[in-house]
């Protein structure tokens, strides 16, 4: 790459990311939209104020409160406990939302109960909250911990107030799902609802305590028996990628012990919409059913199996049976009255049904199955089937048998058997041609319709039996309808693969236009949380008027056991986007999430064909743009103190040879020109290798993501050289101001090595008794942006520096290729031109040294920058009297306060190399560095630092050793030229 050209990767890198910024800002809107209902209430507060010291220290830090709904609830308790938990910068009063459902729920106005709860031992319920004063606790694993403590604590004094072997329900939203999960293993805790809580990957990986902390969780939710239910926005919530919410040990089955469970609010029956983070405890359609559950589990008992089953029943998604509630076992049709047999009939079409009645659809015979397998569809609206239904009075009620006769018999008397449903669940059923879901207003589940899905079974014909899908429709009102038939298992689409889809889109046709259900595979289509698919449908020149259908076309995308997103497959937009939220980079599932095929199901009422010919499937490169810049913020960062190390690596290299450091820019001109060039062909490389997910790009290899790699790269790569740039624009008002206002003064060495000791114990005392390391680190980092400032103003007043004199200077320590120090006994009189330009050679190095030293130190305060932030947080709301455990590790920033206070006074060579260097020079430490961060750093950025500040420990130690202590460096006026 010509010199020229480097300068492009700045301004490159900066496009991307606005580019990136849109494309995010896109898919908040277009990838799940959101449609929630405003929740409204009258809120008030009491304040435990019995909850105090005596119970816990953090008391003064904390606070406890309890709702209570104005003109519907006393001021004290009455019912069963239940603690809410705010999470990173939340508050106690988001628990309002829930705990008004929850009262209105049980009351139908003040203090009369619900009809439904009457003639019930349900209590209503207690909801307290805890206040953590917005701390962010995402970012900081000590003040995670103070919040863990002090909720153990209030849930002992909570239950303190209530009867014995009371248990109290819990409710996490954020981070609080975090603290919630880390309470157990408690026998205090009967439930934990989750809300948008990332259970699986930290949100800021930038502390190692957070670290332990979800280990430890993770590893007590693998056996603790309490029932956890996590529910999680999907693609809406911007503030976590949702693929983290999703349990670490999600069980799909109903009868797993112990019962863990995600939904996500797409899925969600009756919600059926994208959540965002903040909406997710107001949103009326995912409140009341929180709400409700809670209800129902304050009569649920001890048994976790009871619990579990309230949770699958009020909080569902579909992927788990309901409860099978059929009229009977078995039915014999030995009066022809009450049944009626459809021999032509495809499909069974119910409107204004009255009555009672079971239709028969004749079954394929044994050998048309086994070539093409069939499904059992049938679909139900304004009615309940096998007891899954809206929940409004709804009189029609509607069961699926298999029946069968003897065909040798003069009469048919059929005799049924329940047919056992491998899919029963609530779907959407939106008006054509509207928007779904209606903004700021979403759907409601009375509009749903329940689909019902079984496999045929395939028996022997040699039996002599007629045999049929049986619909029994009891007790219709005239209102409700009922649509039935059988469709084709899959339809496997084989052509097309993810990569043929970079640059194409590929058409499918419908092959039967009248199906109830046509599911769609396509094998060799990956779905990954890291890619969005467009589907479009492909409609006739002229649509046709299409009737008024009674389930209009409906796509299901199920991505993920827990995953199920719905839209409408002629709605007014073009654009379908297709997504998953599994497989995704940086995050372990257990069991690992496979590389599923993309498969999805149209269900519509026998009106698929109505006004589409097929659909089109590409890639959405809007939405898959805004999907990476939403997972990689964290990689960019450490692959830039990779890239950093690098360039600091090969500039030592050169001084190494015994060539004179080298400006950053001569650096980063040489990195652009050559070493970029390497290490894009070494990511796209590596990107191939199926490394673990924790590491590198966390794809777990293959050729589709990986291009990813150099992008990265190439954005980070421009970040640096922007950083550099913004920090010479700030360096140059720093150093006017020094060089008009600065004095300077000529420095002994046994003052400077006295000054030195009393200095470094006092800021060393500093931090172990009152402020965090990292604000420390940023004092580092202040000093040392003054020093090179005050530096590149002097070197600027030189003018050019001259080439040293190869004659030997008295009193001028030069450091030798081997790292010793010679003096070489001058043969005639100093030569003082030469002797000042040795000087100004050595300032120059110094200053280039110094000016590597802060780009690397810039890009380590994005890692620090996060605890500095809770740090001033606490400060305003707690004061002075919060330990910050764990944040008092001197040693952490010894090896940043030495350097930098080294290179502050030091004029002499920085950095000496020493003898052993010629086996192994201490710049291999950079190149530890750069690894940790291509490689570790992406999803354990702390680690980054850790290594940096290990390297830099050991640098100091070799190259400049005694001499700091010592006072062995010696300076001279500043004003010397």
């Amino acid at each position: 790459m010509p010199a020229s050209h480097t300068l492009i990767l700045g301004p490159l890198s900066l496009i991307a990311l606005v580019l990136f910024y849109l494309a995010a800002g896109d898919i908040a809107e277009n990838l799940s939209p959101q449609g929630c209902r405003m929740s409204w209430m009258s809120p008030s507060y009491v304040l435990q104020s019995k909850f105090n010291t005596s119970w816990t220290p953090l008391a003064r830090r904390y606070s406890l409160w309890l709702y209570r709904e104005v003109g519907w609830d006393p001021n004290q308790i009455q019912g069963t406990p239940v603690l809410f938990i705010p999470g990173n910068a939340g508050s106690s009063h988001q628990v309002r939302s829930i705990a008004s459902s929850a009262t209105r729920q049980f009351y139908t106005s003040p203090y009369v109960l619900a009809p439904e709860f009457a003639s019930r031992t349900l209590k209503p319920l207690d909801f307290f909250a805890v206040e953590f004063n917005e701390d962010l606790s995402a970012f900081h694993g000590p003040t995670l911990d103070s919040q863990i403590t002090y909720t153990s604590h209030a849930i002992s004094y909570i239950l303190s107030l209530y009867p014995l072997n009371t248990q109290i329900i819990v409710m996490g939203h954020s981070m609080g799902g975090i603290v919630a999960t880390s309470l157990l293993p408690s026998s205090n805790i009967s439930t934990i609802i989750t809300m948008s809580t990332p259970h699986t990957l930290p949100p800021a990986r930038f502390d190692s305590r957070i670290e332990k902390i979800y280990t430890k969780a993770q590893r007590t939710l693998a056996s603790d028996p309490t029932p956890i239910i996590s529910l999680c926005g999907g693609a809406t919530d911007m503030m976590i990628p949702s693929e983290s919410c999703i349990l670490p040990t999600d069980t799909p089955a109903a009868d797993d012990f112990p019962f863990r469970r995600t939904v996500f609010t797409s899925a969600l029956e009756g919600a059926w919409t994208g959540v965002g983070h903040r909406e997710m405890v107001w949103c009326h359609q995912v409140r009341w059913r929180v709400a409700r559950a809670a209800l129902e589990l304050g009569g649920a008992g001890t048994s976790p199996t009871g619990k579990a089953d309230i949770l699958d029943t009020w909080l569902r998604d579909g992927h788990v049976l309901p409860p099978i509630a059929a009229d009977s076992d078995g039915l014999t049709l030995d009066d022809p009255a009450a049944y009626k047999i459809m021999p032509e009939a495809n499909h069974l079409v119910l409107l204004r049904h009255r009555g009672s009645r079971t239709f028969l659809l004749p079954l394929p015979r044994a050998e048309r199955l086994v070539e093409t397998p069939l499904k059992a569809v049938v679909f139900v609206g304004m009615g309940s089937l096998l007891g899954l239904g809206p929940r409004t009075d709804i009189p029609l009620r509607v069961s699926v048998f298999l029946c069968t006769a003897s065909s040798g018999a003069e009469e048919v008397t059929p005799q049924c058997s329940p047919l056992k449903p491998s899919l029963l669940k609530l779907i959407p059923n939106p008006i054509p041609g509207t928007v779904f879901p209606a903004p700021n207003e979403g759907t409601d589940e009375s509009e749903g319709a329940v689909a019902f899905e079984a496999d045929v079974p395939v028996e022997d014909d040699d039996a002599g039996l007629k045999r049929w899908l049986g619909v029994r429709a009891d007790d219709g009102d005239g209102l409700g309808w009922v649509v039935g038939g059988l469709s084709k298992r899959e339809e496997v689409v084989a052509a097309p693969s993810s990569l043929s889809l970079l640059f194409r889109k590929v058409d499918v046709l419908f092959s039967d236009k009248a199906a109830l259900r046509s599911h769609f595979v396509f094998p060799n289509i990956i779905s990954n949380a890291l890619i969005v698919y467009r589907y479009t449908p492909i409609r006739p020149a002229e649509d046709p008027w299409c009737s008024d259908p009674l389930l209009a076309p409906m796509i299901s995308h199920t991505s993920h056991p827990a995953e199920t997103h719905y839209f409408p497959a002629n709605a007014p937009t073009d654009r379908i986007l297709l997504h998953s939220h599994a497989p995704a980079p940086y995050v372990a599932s257990n069991p690992p999430a496979p590389r599923g095929p993309l498969n999805f199901v149209i269900y519509s009422s026998g009106t698929l064909g109505c006004d589409m010919l097929g659909f089109s499937i590409g890639i959405d490169w809007s939405a898959t743009l805004g999907r990476w810049a939403s997972r990689f913020p964290a990689t960019l960062v450490s692959w830039a103190i990779g890239v950093v190390a690098v360039t600091l690596f090969t500039a030592w290299g050169a001084e190494d040879r015994n060539i004179p450091m080298p400006s950053v820019k001569d650096s980063l001109s040489y990195y652009g020109q050559h070493t970029f060039r390497k290490l894009l062909l070494a990511s796209f490389v590596v990107a191939f290798i199926a490394l673990p997910v924790d590491y590198y790009i966390g794809t777990r290899g293959g050729p589709l993501f990986a291009p990813l790699a150099p992008l990265l790269l190439l954005v980070a790569s421009g970040l640096v050289y922007v950083s550099w740039w913004v920090l010479m624009c700030l360096m140059w008002p720093i150093g006017a101001l020094g060089s008009l206002f600065g004095r300077s003064r000529v420095r002994e060495s046994p003052s400077v090595r006295r000054s030195t000791i009393v200095s470094m114990g006092l800021i060393f005392a500093l931090i172990f008794l009152f402020v965090p390391w990292q604000v420390a680190y940023l004092g580092c980092w202040l000093i040392h942006l003054i020093t090179c400032a005050s530096s590149a103003q002097q070197i600027y007043q030189l003018g050019s520096t001259p080439t040293p004199s190869v004659t030997a200077i008295p009193l001028i320590r030069i450091a030798g290729v081997d790292g010793d120090v010679q003096e070489e006994k001058p043969e005639e009189v100093p030569n003082h031109e030469a002797q000042r330009g040795a000087v100004q050679q050595h300032r120059l190095d110094n200053h280039n040294h110094n000016m590597h030293l802060l780009l690397l130190m810039t890009w380590l305060l994005p890692l620090v920058a996060p605890v500095l932030a809770v740090w001033v947080r606490t400060l305003l709301t707690a004061g002075l009297t919060t330990p910050f455990d764990g944040d008092h590790d001197f040693l952490n920033v010894a090896p940043f306060l030495v350097l930098v206070d080294f290179a502050s006074w030091n004029t002499n060579v920085l950095f000496e190399r020493q003898r052993f260097e010629r086996a192994l020079s201490a710049r291999w430490l950079l190149a530890v560095l750069a690894g940790t961060a291509f490689f570790v750093g992406p999803r354990r950025a702390y680690s980054v630092f850790d290594a940096a500040k290990i390297a830099v420990g050991l640098i100091v130690m070799i190259r400049v050793g005694r001499r700091y202590w010592g006072g062995a460096g010696w300076s001279v006026d500043s004003n010397d030229r």
